[in-house]
């Protein structure tokens, strides 16, 4: 092996502690300390590098906000989520006025679902408007691919095509949002439920 090469090897190995040209340190006096008051510490190299690295380095925490416990006809976590999909402050108060009409504020709740207090689905009272998803209820119209009216709106833009991640309460507001922006209030307006729209 030619002497450069050997010649950069050695000076990285040097360079990060292990080559056999490390100079030697010297050892603290550990003689007036115990092991519990003071720990043994890395001197010099590539260890005492990484030692005043994790010295200085906060602590991973792997704490998990807590899900919102979810109850019938309680919309109090609904700000919270809401904002974090993209609504506005504003947009609160409707939000939530529609969200207790059409779910009660019981996020995995499809149209038809009866539900207990603790928002468990119990059972199904009717089957003729099982698209309703989710929180805002967003009707099959909005995310099916192939409907006529809304182009499948939510599939298109978001790629959901299913009903299953609408159940998702933020998803579900993200869905309702990008319908909000395209078509106002209108998709949850009363006149659907008996025809009188215009």
């Amino acid at each position: 092996m030619p002497f450069i090469i050997k010649a950069v090897i050695a000076f990285a190995l040097s360079a990060i502690g292990l080559g056999v040209y490390q100079v030697p340190q010297p050892r603290p006096d550990m003689s007036s300390t115990t092991p519990t008051s003071k720990p043994y510490e890395a001197v010099g190299g590539f260890g005492q590098y990484i030692a005043d690295v994790y010295r200085f380095v906060p602590p991973v925490t792997t704490t998990v906000a807590p899900q919102p416990v979810y109850k019938h006809g309680d919309c109090s976590w609904l700000p919270k989520v809401a904002l974090q999909a993209g609504w506005s402050v504003h947009h609160l108060k409707q939000l939530r006025e529609i969200a207790l009409r059409e779910s009660g504020c019981c996020p995995a709740r499809a149209g038809g679902d009866t539900v207990d207090k603790d928002c468990n689905i119990t059972g199904v009272a009717e089957w003729s408007h099982r698209s309703d998803s989710g929180l805002m209820q967003i009707n099959g119209v909005h995310w099916l691919p192939d409907h006529a009216k809304y182009d499948g709106l939510i599939c298109k833009q978001m790629g959901i095509c299913t009903q299953a991640p609408l159940l998702d309460a933020l998803t579900n507001l993200k869905a309702a949002r990008l319908l909000y922006e395209h078509a106002g209030w209108s998709p949850w307006s009363i006149c659907h439920r008996d025809n009188t729209c215009k």
